[in-house]
């Protein structure tokens, strides 16, 4: 290994791995203690506080704001209790991470006291700068107000910070005139409108229903790597990935990481922040390799959806932080490494109502087989007819890099159901213009009622080349990218699930209307959903080039850009939807494409940027060094009086690495010339297509390449760049 690349390496020692590992006793006597739970509110409010509270996390109801006072005594209480000294405002702008500022609980009276105190008022609504924050043009530079506002339904929790500690308050967070500036105001309204959809069709088969829950539980993929040999990775610092590197002699191929045992500093690393998570209520259940070398999984028990969206929010920077104390870095772009598995974030979704019923888990009795039919038919109506919107939710320039590569499903959206429920619905198709029975027997005919109860968990394969896959008693979104907050793609899939729903209770209730049984009229509409739909089904591998052809023969849309999906979003029917279920304005829609595309833009052209700088300060350098050598190599033997032939090899070896130096050079240049003819587009959506097309497109790739063979070629100690050997294996 080159030594200016060694002495990058972490001084982490096999000591300090084994004192970072302690046996801190049953998860249980620590799991949620820096959260404020209802159990623990009801130890810091009074009656009436607890209840108010109570009221608004189980039902909804906003938060009486003459009990704000009480609420936020208590919570003072409780923070003071555990030596808190500063408060925030924890919320999610559209930066793609979380935000927050504190402010400490001490003041000083007008008498100059000083006291230590927290109002309601402080608890419910805080004024961060909107015009800082990405608007969209929502909101000008001059215009700076904007407000956070408290969410009861997400606990408020203590952060413990080196030796600082800080009660975080989530929060959602609007533009003064009233606008969505952030992730988490749109997935509540969806969660509402999901709601009401849900317990209206449930009303068909059980009065009880008054609540339906839509639920997530995510599977975080990430990487480990050397925080030295990261820090000495430009590329790695900037962007989250590696722009050049070949390939290494050993990659996954062997396949032997893949639920292997995990390497103990690895395992350290782990164990602590599992227990930061612990701490703070995340239900961490599940760790293990993952099939990369250096990559890793961890996925919790499912949540409530607003919940689990914090929870994995939370996670992403309690890994940041805890992986500096292990000198680690961690990585959560979808690709970070050429020729080897990306990273995703599996989103597992389902529905369930206060009666304790998973609406997607097959029932034992016909009534509740059909109200399984009922919103599994909806859900594929849903995806079909709001595939494209789904595509876009999941769009970002490190997903370009992953989908439909390694593992990664395809960026064209399709589900897979497995073959037992695929024969259900061809049994119900064949049936379409028949008439039914005027009687329940009408549906035993269909022996759905046998059918469906065999499909148990381990009865359905998984498909990993499938983006949205039942999974048994659930739909997993594999689409969504490692580092993606997941309020946005569970923003999209249940507003859509809720449009759908409430299409399906209108055309049944026609039909109701015009004198059929319920129960018919049900099976009438889910026969015309199956035959709208079925071109989205496909069992097979989302992998090869078949699929692509038979899906463009189906007219299934494979948008392989961010710039080009993100489209969906400015189309009229998005605007309809959005607009019909109260998630988003107009305006706000159209913020938000504006929002994702300069985000692409800037991400891109940071990527540009990193590899002309690279090229030029590294590469290039270490390159001309070498040749010289070279030259002095075949100079010396030349006078020597030796034959050509003696030195042919090391001409050949100058020859090959002038020619990559000369490509890498005159296109990084090339590349920069279009980056200027690019930032002077005026429109952000051509200027995000030219980047696409102009710049990453004619000479990301070009460029790698070349500098990558140069890899191969340049002696190994005048290569300053950490390879992919060392930081993919170095445990």
């Amino acid at each position: 290994m080159n030594s200016l690349r060694f002495t990058a390496i972490s001084n982490f020692t096999q000591r300090e791995a084994e004192t970072e590992i302690e046996n801190t006793g049953a998860i249980t006597t620590y799991f949620g203690e820096n959260v404020f739970t209802l159990d623990t509110a009801r130890q810091f409010l009074s009656d009436e506080a607890y209840k108010s509270l109570v009221a608004s996390t189980k039902s909804g109801n906003k938060i009486d704001r003459n009990m704000g006072n009480q609420i936020a005594n208590g919570l003072r209480a409780w923070a003071q209790s555990k030596n808190v000294t500063h408060f925030t405002h924890w919320f999610q702008p559209l930066t793609g991470a979380s935000a927050e500022k504190h402010d400490s609980f001490f003041t000083i009276k007008s008498d100059g006291t000083p006291i230590e105190e927290f109002d309601g008022g402080a608890l419910i609504q805080q004024e961060p700068d909107a015009s800082s924050f990405p608007s969209g043009g929502l909101r000008a530079t001059f215009e700076a107000r904007g407000y956070t506002a408290w969410d009861p339904s997400s606990p408020a929790f203590i952060m413990e910070i080196g030796n600082g500690k800080t009660l975080c308050i989530p929060t959602i967070f609007v533009s003064y005139t009233g606008e969505s500036l952030d992730a988490k105001t749109p997935l509540l309204k969806a969660l509402v409108a999901i709601e009401k959809a849900a317990v209206d069709v449930c009303q068909y088969f059980d009065k009880n229903v008054t609540r339906v829950t839509p639920t997530l539980g995510w599977e975080q993929e990430y990487f480990l790597v050397d925080a030295g040999l990261a820090n000495a990775r430009p590329d790695l610092l900037m962007t989250g990935r590696t722009v050049f590197g070949h390939a290494p002699a050993k990659g996954q191929q062997l396949e032997d990481h893949y639920f292997g045992a995990i390497p103990e500093r690895f395992y350290a690393f782990m164990c602590d922040f599992e227990k930061e998570s612990y701490k703070l209520g995340i239900p961490l259940r599940t760790r293990h390799n993952e099939v990369a070398p250096g990559q890793f999984e961890c996925a919790p028990i499912y949540e409530e959806t607003n919940l689990a969206v914090d929870h994995n929010t939370l996670l992403m920077d309690i890994m940041n932080r805890v992986a500096k104390r292990h000198n680690l870095k961690v990585l959560l772009h979808e690709k970070p490494f050429a020729g080897i598995n990306g990273s995703g974030k599996h989103n597992n979704w389902s529905l369930a109502t206060d009666t304790g019923v998973n609406l997607l888990a097959p029932g034992k009795t016909p009534k509740t087989n059909l109200m399984f039919l009922t919103f599994f038919i909806n859900i594929i109506k849903a995806v079909h007819d709001y595939a494209e919107l789904l595509r876009a939710s999941i769009a970002s320039a490190g997903n370009d890099h992953r989908l439909g590569a390694n593992e990664a499903p395809p960026a064209i959206i399709s589900i897979f159901i497995g073959k037992y429920l695929t024969d259900v619905l061809k049994e119900v198709e064949i049936r379409v213009g028949s008439n039914f029975d005027e009687t329940d027997e009408a549906l035993l005919k269909l022996d759905i009622h046998k059918s469906i109860p065999e499909l148990m968990l381990d009865n359905t394969d998984r498909n990993r080349t499938s983006p949205f896959a039942f999974t048994g008693n659930k739909f997993e979104f594999r689409a969504v990218g490692s580092s993606a907050n997941c309020a946005l793609a569970m923003t999209v899939l249940n507003t859509i699930m809720a449009d759908t729903l409430k299409s399906f209770k209108k055309e049944v209730d026609e039909l109701i209307e015009q004198g059929e049984k319920k129960e018919v009229a049900i099976m009438h509409v889910l026969q015309k959903y199956i035959v709208a739909s079925k071109k989205v089904l496909f069992e097979g591998d989302g992998y090869s080039e078949e699929w692509e052809k038979e899906a463009q023969k189906r007219g299934l849309a494979n948008v392989k850009n961010t710039p080009l999906a993100l489209d969906a979003y400015a189309a009229d029917k998005a605007k309809a939807l959005f607009e019909n279920n109260h998630i988003f304005s107009h305006a706000e829609l159209e913020a938000r494409h504006e929002i994702m595309l300069e985000e692409y833009i800037k991400k891109i052209q940071i990527e540009a940027r990193v590899m002309g700088d690279l090229a030029t300060t590294f590469v290039l350098p270490s390159a001309i060094k070498y040749q010289n050598i070279l030259v002095q190599n075949i100079k010396g033997l030349k006078e020597a009086g030796l034959k050509p032939h003696a030195y042919a090899n090391q001409v050949q070896v100058l020859e090959k690495i002038s020619h990559h130096t000369s490509i890498m050079s005159d296109s990084v240049e090339k590349m920069i010339e279009a980056r200027k003819k690019a930032n002077k587009i005026s429109n952000t959506r051509k200027k995000a297509i030219a980047y696409c097309d102009d710049i990453k497109g004619k000479y990301f790739d070009v460029i790698r390449y070349h500098v990558d063979k140069l890899e191969l070629l340049v002696d190994d100690t005048y290569w300053t760049l950490p390879k992919y050997r060392e930081i993919l294996f170095l445990r």
